[in-house]
């Protein structure tokens, strides 16, 4: 992983955290109700209309930065292939058995295995199941 790919994560991480936070520090649309009969302080700390619209633009703010680093993460992971890195491509040649030591065994050449008929290419007439020898 390159540095680059490191912090782009752990700010993706941190923006996550943050937007959960904020979305739950939020009231929902019902909670106007209980101010009605006197239950809330509607001037606080953010001004008289209350925390929404501060909370609000927050959390579209980092829901935008949320959107930029999931897309320069997935441009980074693009640009590394980890499945081509690791299988090598089929038109490439294999790479010749290391010979072995002396004092060792050759590795023994594996039996090919028998491969099954595809179904419909039997040597069974079509008519009858193929489960049940005649």
């Amino acid at each position: 992983m390159t540095t680059v790919h490191t912090l782009i994560l752990v700010c993706h991480v941190l923006i996550g955290a943050g937007i959960i936070l904020l979305v739950l520090v939020q009231r929902g649309k019902g909670a106007e109700t209980g101010a009605a009969f006197g239950a809330g302080a509607s001037a606080t700390v953010f001004g008289a209309k209350g925390s929404a619209n501060f909370l609000s633009r927050s959390t579209a703010v980092l829901a935008a930065l949320f959107f930029v680093t999931s897309l320069s993460l997935a441009y980074i992971g693009s640009e590394r292939p980890v499945v081509q890195s690791i299988i090598a491509p089929a038109d490439a040649p294999a790479a010749p058995a290391a010979a072995p030591a002396a004092g060792e065994p050759a590795p023994a050449e594996l039996p090919a295995l028998p491969v099954a008929p595809a179904e419909g290419q039997g040597t069974a007439p079509a008519g009858a199941d193929p489960a049940v020898e005649n």
